[in-house]
């Protein structure tokens, strides 16, 4: 990871301005206190030490010992930097040499702002040898933890997370509050259960900077707790989740963290199954802000063509983007080419990465359905655990950790984008579209005496050769030439207005996206009809300006024309064609909405003519 490179390169920048002792990579064995007697006789005879890396060696108990009596003299020590240090060593080893390097440095009272124990095989049984260490005044001044690659599992995530929150709130009844920055934990095959408990630690620190969770085998339940903690922490800087299983639920989850976490530079969900839908939550949450977002990575995610080109339209306002990758989505060779000819418009066209490595639209449309990922879970999953007593069986894969935990639980089988309402009422919905429900109460208090359907399954109003406003307005399905030209007004625009006016927020907008449409399924054969819809286009995206919300306003339309392609099929009741005309009337206008909203529809107009 391009961060994580950074940090440890950052990291030996330090040391160079520090004092410390470095046997990083000798590949010794350490057995006994003689074998270690050139680290003791550095740290009995070296002062001060601010650091000591043994990266690279294999340490036994006994040397372990020696070790941890010789850091006793040494208070000002700050940086355990202990990565890849038990090699071939026994499961019983392994905490013993812990709670030994652990109790030399309480014994000291040392300060460590950087402890790094990756690539170690320590698993729950391992994590029992750092209990008390995690909880001591040792670790009040802890701003960056290193537990890459150490096969934790549930159970170790879950013993993580309550050292940490203990530790938190030890540190705050002593006044030294923990400030923790940089938190890594990638490939521990946490699970949603781990995730779950690492969610509370950062609900509970919200100082995080950097967040690494990288091949965790997380699935959407564990990714919305985790989001629930993102937010928490305003100044997250880095966010990397690479190679877990977002999918359309769990992207909403995190397109929402986006808005909470405005100084993100670094942002990657590579290999997440997010998929075209969770593209456009990405393009939609990431557009308006974000303007210090230095590199996206949303590669091999089975994104089609129009979600890539959605979130190149995202990201055209971004300077300092440096790395935009979209390798390995479903774009095929047409799809890239007018990708990249998309980016060159950007402020920075040479940010996005080769797309060389293309899965065609045919390979990604074959792979299944949004949630292929959520149900299959881990059943092929070959990855091997660093720890040998922990057993996969041991906790279900959404089960809870904690019998007192209040957590709110995600049920799996609930699917909440495609209930019986609002298959109805949109075509596409999203956590962040319109609601199931399109009118409250007031609405149908307001409606009075007159008999009409709320789009009932696409079934045409109850009126003959007439209606209202109110009627025409209140209906989503399509109205005849002659319920059109029956309209009881002189100024049908001004009436129509009159009746959507009566409504805010987003029954407001989705009242003027369907009276829109009402109005352009007739455009083509009716000039009254079609000068309506255009105005109408037009009050609809100055409501969207108005309120921040011309992405999600462009999305929709563009999915209900049929010019964007979506996960979530359906069969539009109105003349799209028609739509079309209609739309293509209003580009032409000079006040119409803004360059980036005409650019964007005369993008997939044009696409569609070719």
């Amino acid at each position: 990871m391009a961060m994580a490179s950074f940090n440890f390169a950052s990291m030996a920048a330090q040391e160079s301005l520090e004092q410390g002792i470095s046997f990083q990579d000798k590949a010794e064995t350490w057995d006994t206190a003689e074998h270690v007697k050139a680290v003791v006789d550095e740290l009995n005879t070296k002062s001060p030490v601010h650091f000591l890396n043994l990266d690279g060696n294999t340490l036994g108990v006994d040397a372990a010992k020696a070790i941890g009596d010789a850091l006793k003299q040494h208070p000002e020590f700050r940086k355990a930097l202990w990565k890849n240090l038990f090699t071939r060593r026994l499961k019983s080893e392994i905490p013993l040499a812990l709670k030994h390097l652990g109790a030399g440095l309480i014994a000291a009272g040392a300060k460590l702002t950087v402890l790094d124990l990756s690539d170690n095989a320590l698993g729950p049984n391992g994590m029992k040898g750092l209990e008390e260490f995690l909880r001591s005044p040792v670790l009040y001044s802890l701003q960056e933890l290193y537990l890459n690659n150490c096969g934790l599992g549930p159970e170790g995530g879950r013993m993580l997370s309550e050292a940490l929150l203990d530790l938190h709130q030890n540190a705050k009844v002593a006044g030294s509050p923990l400030q923790l920055r940089i938190f890594v934990a990638g490939r521990n095959r946490l699970e949603n259960v781990g995730a779950k408990a690492i969610a509370k630690t950062f609900k509970t620190l919200q100082t995080l900077e950097e967040i690494s969770m990288p091949q965790n085998s997380i699935y959407h339940v564990g990714i919305s707790a985790l989001a629930e903690g993102f937010k928490l922490n305003p100044h997250l800087r880095l966010l990397n989740m690479n190679d877990n299983t977002l999918s359309v639920k769990g992207s909403a989850k995190i397109a929402e963290v986006f808005e909470y976490t405005p100084l993100l530079r670094e942002i990657n969900f590579g290999d997440c199954l997010i998929k075209t839908d969770g593209a456009y939550l990405f393009a939609e949450a990431l557009e308006s802000k974000h303007e210090n977002l230095e590199v996206l990575d949303l590669g091999f995610n089975e994104i089609n063509y129009d979600g890539g080109l959605m979130i190149i339209t995202a990201i055209q306002n971004k300077p300092k983007l440096r790395v935009l990758n979209l390798d390995g989505n479903c774009f095929g060779q047409e799809g890239c080419s007018q990708i990249v000819a998309q980016m060159q418009k950007s402020l920075n066209p040479n940010a996005l990465q080769s797309l060389e490595e293309v899965v065609s639209e045919e390979e990604g449309e074959a792979s299944g359905g949004e949630d292929d990922g959520d149900q299959q879970g881990d059943d092929n999953d070959t990855v091997e655990y660093a720890d040998d007593d922990y057993d996969e069986n041991d906790e279900d894969d959404d089960g809870e950790y904690d019998p007192n935990d209040t957590t709110e639980e995600v049920d799996e089988d609930d699917d909440e984008y495609a209930n019986d309402n609002s298959a109805e009422e949109t075509a596409y919905v999203t956590t962040n579209t319109f609601p199931p429900k399109l009118f409250n109460d007031t609405v149908s208090s307001n409606k009075g005496s007159n008999t009409f359907a709320l789009a009932n399954n696409g079934n045409t109003t109850d009126f003959n050769t007439s209606c209202t406003p109110e009627e025409f307005c209140l209906s989503q399905t399509p109205c005849t030439m002659q319920q059109f030209n029956s309209l009881d007004a002189s100024n049908k625009l001004q009436a129509l207005q009159n009746i959507i006016n009566q409504f805010t927020d987003d029954n407001h907008l989705l009242l003027l996206i369907f009276t829109t449409l009402k109005c352009a399924h007739l455009s083509k054969t009716s000039k009254p009809a079609l000068d309506l819809a255009i105005s109408l286009y037009q009050a609809t995206f100055d409501y969207a300006i108005k309120t921040k919300q011309e992405t999600r306003v462009l999305d929709y339309y563009l999915k209900q024309l049929g010019l964007l392609r979506s996960e979530e099929h359906f069969n539009s009741d109105y003349d799209v064609k028609s739509c079309r005309y209609a739309l293509r009337e209003a580009l032409t206008k000079q006040q119409f909405a803004n360059d980036n909203i005409k650019n964007t529809f005369q993008l997939f107009l044009d696409k569609l003519d070719v």
